[in-house]
């Protein structure tokens, strides 16, 4: 039986997520910008998702601004950010997303000055390595609050204080956290943040940028004048519905799925440990509850990843963006793993459909293969 472990990848489509969004699909054709009937009814079915999905983030529906996922999301914090014609000092964590990294290497290839604020061991940025990076004319941070990779949750209320003291515009990528852990805009003191649908339940293709209601963002997207200007073309009307029905039911379910999501976690880390030199990355930080990123000393990730997906069990090497690569992870690299071990990286992320049993044969595929990797290696040796 397959057994899929990359939820933050991309999660299933809840099928109550797919009942909503069918009557836009099937009946409900209006284009959201016309003033007849059916164009109303898209447009409401908008605004409810919109007064959904910031009710889960506690922020106001008027701040959500719908993109088709979370790279626009991180790709319009970048550039609408560092506006039209971009000046000033860009500052990103060293274990960013590359849809938001790349984006600002590439402010740094016509000229901008960007650095990129280490983190410690545990893949943190600490509020004192955030200082030294920041500069007078810096004008934009961005640090994640979870990363894809590790699950590590960073202090993003503690760090904003000294971003907002500075003047500057603090972003995060919140894709990661949203729909399993409680976000509050309002709370939290970041001025942008990028959400997605479909890690949560919700379909592919469609996100969200969480603007503050000061800023003033310059579009990439210029035409129709859509979203308040600030993201044109014609909306995706089912897929927002359907990103507003993954944040209605993340909302009512989000305590009990983490509540089970960490007790997965913490069941296989013990199994792991039991494993001669597993290591497993950011263990002593705060981490989100579903996400599991280890290693095995000499065994390569891309070895053991198809020794699983030969017995059924889906897993990752890392970021689902950066598969195919062949190279080290670069928030192993930046949190100083060495890069012989960050290649045999591996990541195991629980969510929706997932059971005990399916844990269990997990951690009996594991045993096995390691086993039989590590005794292939001694002979070779």
């Amino acid at each position: 039986m397959a057994i899929y472990f990359d939820h933050n990848a991309g999660a299933p489509l809840d099928e109550r997520v797919l009942e909503a969004m069918l009557p836009y699909l099937r009946e409900q054709q209006g284009n959201p910008s016309s003033v007849h009937r059916y164009g109303r009814l898209a447009r409401e079915a908008i605004e409810q998702a919109r007064a959904q999905v910031a009710d889960l983030v506690q922020a106001a529906p008027s701040q959500v601004v719908f993109t088709s996922g979370g790279t626009e999301a991180n790709n319009l914090a970048v550039f609408g950010g560092m506006g039209p014609r971009p000046q000033g000092h860009l500052a990103i964590s060293a274990v960013e997303h590359p849809s938001l990294r790349e984006p600002a290497l590439s402010l740094r290839a016509q000229g901008l000055t960007v650095t990129e604020i280490e983190v410690d061991s545990q893949g943190r940025v600490t509020p004192s390595t955030l200082e030294s990076a920041l500069r007078p004319d810096t004008r934009l941070v961005s640090v994640m609050w979870a990363s894809n990779e590790t699950g590590v949750l960073q202090d993003i209320p503690t760090l904003s204080e000294g971003i907002r003291d500075q003047g500057c515009i603090f972003h995060t990528d919140a894709v990661q956290v949203v729909g399993k852990l409680p976000l509050d805009f309002r709370r939290s003191g970041v001025h942008l943040m990028s959400l997605s649908a479909h890690k949560m339940g919700g379909p592919k293709g469609i996100g969200a940028l969480v603007v503050d209601s000061s800023l003033d963002l310059a579009p990439l997207l210029q035409g129709g004048g859509q979203e308040k200007g600030r993201r044109s073309g014609t909306e995706n009307v089912a897929a927002i519905v359907g990103f507003g029905k993954a944040a209605e039911l993340a909302s009512a379910e989000l305590h009990h799925r983490a509540q089970e999501w960490s007790q997965w976690r913490e069941y296989l880390e013990q199994a792991l440990r039991q494993l001669p030199e597993v290591v497993i990355f950011g263990e002593m930080a705060e981490r989100l509850p579903n996400t599991v990123f280890f290693a095995v000393p000499g065994i390569e990730g891309e070895t053991l990843l198809m020794a699983l997906d030969k017995a059924g069990i889906g897993v990752s090497s890392g970021s689902a963006c950066g598969s195919g690569s062949h190279q080290p992870s670069h928030v192993l690299l930046a949190m100083g793993i060495a890069p012989e071990l960050a290649q045999g990286a591996i990541r195991v992320s629980f969510g929706a459909g997932n059971n005990w049993s399916q844990i269990d044969e997990l951690v009996a595929v594991l045993k096995s293969q390691i086993d039989q990797l590590q005794r292939m290696l001694l002979c070779a040796y």
